[in-house]
């Protein structure tokens, strides 16, 4: 299992545990595949862990290590080893939820296309995730054959980007993923995020050496078209691992104030010289922030984008709280019903 990312305070708790442990390839609804020093097999949730985990992001997620019972063929999954990482975003649709992309990862690539795709404000908010998840952030610019203003490209992500890598990638040239060799190490899991026909699945390919996953061409509008329906783990033959994702239409944040102070150091920094402490860089008197947007020092639309992710962030933070308290109250309640019973 060390080839599968399983070391140091995990393998130790691995050889202290009774069950065996297995990693998490590929999660497909109520079942999943999972690895072990044994073999790979199909696994469920136990009962007894489906009746103690209330949040569907503390079921297992691809990329986690799990406590197993293993019988002939298949397994239950009893546990999930503490993670390392997880790159964690509000669940879509109108309800209000946490769900684990993907656990226990080194790197994040950001991947964000070179022709149609090219979204600034979209890729702070998935820098601001990944800064927040406990990985890396590398930012990946797939289609790199196709772009003919690349130096404008590059400094414009740079500005939005700063202390992160970033990679120029095109699948279609013999040399064109060499830049990704140095993060593809022994035991270490890169995750490939990023929305809809970025490319994900043909890099995987290529670092696979085989067109193991299902890709489609270009729509009429310059944009790739959305194949990959699950999450999945690839042992690649040169050692590590990548994790294949879905492109996702939405990326809600979940109370990801880390990631968005590292991912606008530079609007952080120029806070401190604000007149008040909680300034909003609204309306506020003597905000530093918006007196460098006036001179031009920084853009109006990054602070447009600060802003409406640390309101997106807050208000799922206070959401989580909210259903918190309300689940506790109902448990209050039922615990005074049974009380009733009983008498």
């Amino acid at each position: 299992m060390a080839a599968y990312g399983l070391t140091g305070q995990l393998a130790a708790l691995a050889n202290a545990g009774a069950a065996a442990v297995g990693r998490v390839l590929a999660q497909d609804r109520g079942s999943y595949r999972v690895v072990s020093s044994s073999d790979e097999r199909m696994a469920e949730v136990s009962g007894r862990l489906r009746y103690d985990t209330a949040a569907a992001a503390d079921f297992p997620a691809v990329g986690d290590f799990v406590w197993l019972r293993e019988e002939e063929g298949f397994a239950m999954i009893q546990g999930i080893l503490p993670r390392r990482s997880a790159f964690v975003r509000r669940a879509a649709g109108e309800g209000c939820a946490r769900q684990v992309v993907a656990a226990n990862i080194d790197t994040a690539f950001i991947c964000m296309a070179l022709n149609g795709d090219f979204n600034l404000r979209r890729l702070e908010r998935y820098l601001a995730v990944a800064w927040d998840s406990g990985a890396v952030p590398v930012v990946v610019l797939t289609k790199s054959d196709l772009c003919g203003n690349m130096a404008q490209r590059l400094s414009e992500v740079s500005g939005v980007a700063a202390g992160v890598d970033i990679l120029t990638v095109s699948a279609m040239e013999t040399d064109g993923m060499r830049a990704l060799a140095p993060y593809l190490r022994p035991g270490k899991t890169v995750a490939l995020l990023g929305s809809s026909g970025v490319g994900k699945s043909t890099l995987i390919n290529r670092l696979l050496g085989e067109e193991r996953l299902q890709t489609n061409g270009l729509r009429d509008d310059d944009r790739g078209r959305h194949t990959t329906t699950r999450r999945e783990l690839f042992l690649l033959a040169q050692g590590g691992m990548v994790i294949d994702t879905p492109g996702m239409r939405e990326l809600g944040l979940w109370d990801a104030d880390e990631g968005l102070e590292q991912s606008f150091a530079d609007i952080e920094a120029l806070s401190a010289g604000c007149r008040f402490g909680d300034c909003t860089h609204g309306s506020e008197p003597g905000c530093a922030v918006r007196a460098a947007v006036e001179s031009g020092l920084l853009t109006r639309e990054r602070l447009q984008s600060y802003q409406k992710l640390c309101a997106e962030s807050r208000y799922a933070a206070d959401a989580e709280s909210y259903l918190a308290e309300k689940k506790e109250k109902f448990k209050r309640i039922a615990k005074i019903n049974r009380s009733a019973r009983r008498k």
